[in-house]
């Protein structure tokens, strides 16, 4: 069984910074595209940022681009998302997610397997 487990999320003040991570295990890390979504209570999924299996490609939504960054270790089967210049609107859970392909995407039904999520909280 594939298990995606996030951590590193917590309540910062606004202008900090964090580092999520999510180590998978499971099934080929390498393999596979991962990405970051988050999700506000009431409100829909949203995507973050992905990165392709090789770590060559990432894309990240407009709303966090510039504090943003994606990467991966695939000798440590982990994806990270470092996030700068926190404020109180990325206050959200946060999930990793594996896609069913080696390439990127921001399609949230492209992904297959989730992590069970990681609150971040900015207070102003």
């Amino acid at each position: 069984q594939v298990q995606l487990v996030e951590s590193g999320g917590g309540l910062v003040q606004a202008g900090d910074s964090l580092r999520l991570s999510c180590a998978v295990s499971g099934r080929t890390f390498s393999s596979y595209a991962m990405g970051w979504f988050r999700q506000a209570p009431g409100k829909g999924r949203e995507f973050v940022a992905t990165i392709s299996s090789t770590g060559g490609s990432t894309y990240y939504a407009d709303s966090v681009k510039g504090r943003c960054t994606i990467s991966r270790d695939n000798a440590k089967n982990t994806v990270y998302l470092q996030m700068n210049r926190l404020q109180p609107e990325d206050t959200d859970v946060y999930y990793c997610a594996q896609s069913s392909s080696e390439w990127l995407t921001a399609i949230h039904n492209g992904y297959n397997y989730w992590g069970q999520g990681t609150q971040v909280t900015v207070s102003s």
